[in-house]
């Protein structure tokens, strides 16, 4: 059924997964600067309406997953591309017949795109905002932080929160590395929470246990990403290995430390300008089937986590506005 309005529209093709679209953060808050008055149509996961909805910058959420396959839609007056290095992906934009394209230049479609070209390694962040710069469209690089969830779950609020799953195919850290980082905040007289998906849960409740923590600490599989967003906001620390919630501590302005295994923190890590983060990271490696933890991970130890711990603030001292507004 198409949808029929009297605004323009902006369609914006977007994010797979959190990781993906915390790292468009900047790119969304410009677009939403730059087209007031059109009804902005975000086409993405639909495990991120909550967050979406948290957010703001879009007045509806299309719900689409991978291969991407689009319903039909009123005529798009402006189509961005923020989905990725995907051909299938920009032929469904194209589909939809907008009026203007604002994409990555590509060989491997029948229509020839204006704009810059694609570079495999280069930061999330950064890609985004070339790509609308390139078109013409002011970005801030620094926008990256979200509107704070007014919902605070109880009990949270100056907490450890550790999250030990993985947003990857890899293995997560060994669950007895994190018994002993839950121990350590345990002694150093902090409240620690865990969080995680409802598959993670045994294996989350099992560190609670072998750690000594109350059930009531384990949100494991009982939060939205809205809530999530609401725990690490309030949170004195974050401590993980998923590229996503390291990326949410980033944009909560909650220190952190993350662990990364094969995917490198040059294109997913916390930003440099901003030295409450600390991201350990020894190399790529591990199985190409993701069996085993990769190497980087794996290589990581329980004494270096905990001295990137001592090192964290007690909280984010931004050393520029975290809401410049253009």
């Amino acid at each position: 059924m198409t949808y029929r309005t009297t605004r323009p529209v902006l369609l914006v093709l977007g994010a797979r997964g959190l990781a993906e679209f915390l790292a468009a953060v900047p790119a969304y808050r410009a677009l939403a600067d730059i087209f007031p008055r059109h009804k902005r149509v975000l086409a993405a996961a639909a495990s991120l309406r909550s967050i979406v909805r948290l957010c703001g910058w879009f007045d509806q959420l299309l719900p689409v997953e991978s291969p991407v396959r689009l319903p039909p839609l009123e005529r798009p007056n402006v189509a961005v591309d923020l989905r990725g290095d995907d051909p299938q992906s920009c032929r469904a934009l194209l589909a939809t017949r907008p009026r203007s394209v604002i994409a990555f230049a590509r060989d491997d479609v029948a229509t020839t795109l204006p704009g810059p070209r694609w570079r495999p390694l280069e930061n999330e962040v950064t890609r985004w905002c070339r790509l609308l710069e390139y078109h013409g469209i002011g970005v801030n690089p620094f926008r990256l932080d979200l509107p704070r969830p007014r919902a605070i779950p109880p009990g949270v609020r100056g907490a450890t929160l550790i999250h030990p799953g993985t947003s990857g195919p890899e293995q997560p850290w060994p669950p007895e590395r994190w018994v002993s980082v839950a121990r350590s905040e345990l002694a150093e007289g902090r409240h620690v929470v865990l969080t995680g998906s409802s598959a993670e849960r045994p294996m989350i409740s099992s560190i609670a246990h072998a750690a000594g923590m109350s059930p009531s600490a384990i949100h494991a599989g009982r939060t939205t990403l809205r809530t999530l967003a609401a725990l690490v906001s309030v949170a004195g620390r974050v401590v993980c290995s998923d590229v996503g919630v390291g990326q949410l501590a980033t944009a909560m302005g909650t220190p952190s430390v993350v662990l990364f295994g094969a995917t490198s923190p040059h294109r997913w890590g916390p930003p440099g300008h901003r030295p409450w983060h600390r991201a350990l990271w020894h190399g790529p490696g591990g199985d190409s089937e993701g069996t085993v933890p990769g190497g980087g991970l794996v290589e990581i130890g329980v004494d270096e986590v905990l001295e990137a711990l001592a090192t964290l603030p007690c909280e984010a001292t931004p050393s520029y506005p975290l809401r410049w507004s253009a």
